[in-house]
């Protein structure tokens, strides 16, 4: 487990000039309790695909390309890791979420699928599917209508597509032509919507229509280097977002404005999910195969 403050290069740092090396002079008014960063699971537990993190109302979590692609793996409480489910052939699972009924659902990129499981008898069954989607890749419901987003990236032409589910399996694009849309997050209220672009770097904000569609687009908040993956919201509508590449998890404020950043022991977070108490986020790591978790 570590611990931060820590030495850092060799030399003992004070958390204030960690902080201050990781976000930037930017950020002088950034305040987090001292936070801790530990292993979940061995390295290699989950493939380079690992990724979707979700957790279920019993604590469970959940990522998929568990020992191999294709997978849904499960980590009890207590620390066990098994296979939950095996997605049918040819289909691979990317992003995770539980809807409002309880049920689990999935991103199925190579299919073009939602696919929406049973928690109780495991059964998997097609929600909604389009071919017309690049893949989709990551998938948010909103806690007051139980509307899914999906973003549905094309990575080779570094573009990108936004798209709407409704509780009735119905797909809906909500807009095209867009960079490589990838991490996406509905508010806790339930009034906006996050969606990030990996290769432009940038980030959006859309208001939640009452149909569950979307207007009044804005750039949120633009990085200047690194990448960026998944996003989960905190209670207090704080978005903590990955960052691929750079080895961290940021945190920013609904106003827009980085308020800290945790830094991981792998380079490559793919997403991110909380703990039901949201004292712990946990992090699925590609280059390691293994989630991080931090505890704040």
């Amino acid at each position: 487990m570590i611990a931060f403050p820590l030495f850092v290069s060799g030399q003992e740092r004070s958390y204030a000039d960690i902080r201050k090396s990781m976000i930037g002079e930017g950020c002088e008014t950034c305040s987090d309790p001292l936070y801790k960063v530990s292993d979940l699971l061995p390295e290699g537990t989950f493939t380079k695909g690992m990724e979707g993190p979700a957790v279920d109302k019993k604590g469970n979590l959940y990522a998929v390309n568990y020992k191999e692609q294709g997978t849904i793996g499960i980590v009890a409480p207590d620390g066990t890791a098994s296979e939950f489910v095996r997605l049918p052939q040819g289909s691979v699972g990317n992003g995770i979420r539980f809807g409002k009924d309880g049920s689990m659902y999935i991103a199925d990129y190579p299919k073009h699928n939602i696919l929406k499981v049973d928690m109780n008898t495991r059964e998997i069954k097609v929600f909604a599917h389009n071919p017309s989607m690049n893949q989709p890749n990551d998938i948010s419901i909103s806690n007051t209508s139980g509307i899914i987003y999906a973003s549905d990236p094309a990575w080779r032409d570094s573009t990108g597509m936004l798209w709407m589910v409704t509780t009735d399996g119905i797909i809906t694009l909500l807009e095209k032509n867009m960079g490589t849309t990838n991490g996406v997050e509905v508010s806790p209220d339930g009034k906006f919507l996050y969606v990030n672009e990996s290769i432009q770097r940038n980030v959006w904000v859309y208001d939640i229509l009452p149909d569950g569609k979307i207007s009044g687009k804005r750039l949120f908040y633009k990085f200047d280097d690194y990448g960026m993956d998944g996003m989960r919201c905190d209670p207090a509508g704080n978005l903590y977002i990955t960052r691929h590449g750079k080895g961290t998890v940021v945190r920013i404020s609904p106003a827009g404005s980085i308020t800290a950043e945790y830094m991981l022991k792998g380079k490559l977070p793919t997403n991110i999910t909380f703990s039901n108490d949201y004292r712990k986020a946990y992090i699925t790591l590609a280059d390691r195969g293994c989630f991080e978790v931090i505890e704040f």
